[in-house]
């Protein structure tokens, strides 16, 4: 998760700074756009939310241990994912900030589809490899 945060950082830095720094005027804009009209104040929340804080939290070993704030650490890196796609989508067709029911039904809707086929193909496959050594290893009782 650590090396997930850092190369997100890394690759959206890395893209800004290629295209501020090479000036090219057809890429600028899309720049510009996103921190206009509030939405700087959404890419600074991901700047924070999406790489600083998550970064410091995962530096602790012992958060790294316990698998409830793990989770919901996790659970807020996909949060934070879906803002970001939604900053890289959304000033393209809105010049200003703004939320509707709408934006979240269609999370609701791809994901409650993703979930489906997901829970669908699970339950048509062993969890287990069948004739993997190491599984039956694992599965016999220990004589110890």
């Amino acid at each position: 998760m650590l090396t997930f945060v850092m190369v997100w950082a890394y690759f959206n830095f890395s893209q800004w700074l290629i295209i501020w720094a090479g000036n090219l005027p057809e890429e600028i804009p899309w720049y510009v756009r996103r921190m206009s009209g509030g939405w700087g104040g959404v890419g600074l929340f991901l700047v924070i939310f999406h790489f600083a804080v998550p970064f410091a939290l995962l530096l602790s070993r012992s958060l790294k241990k316990n698998l409830g704030q793990l989770a919901l650490l996790a659970s807020w890196l996909i949060f934070m994912r879906i803002v970001d796609i939604y900053w890289h989508i959304e000033p393209a067709s809105r010049p200003e900030f703004h939320l509707s029911w709408v934006h979240f039904a269609v999370i609701a809707g791809m994901g409650g589809l993703w979930m489906a086929y997901f829970f669908r193909n699970l339950r048509a496959r062993p969890l287990l490899a069948v004739y993997a050594p190491q599984t039956l290893r694992h599965l016999e009782p220990s004589h110890e």
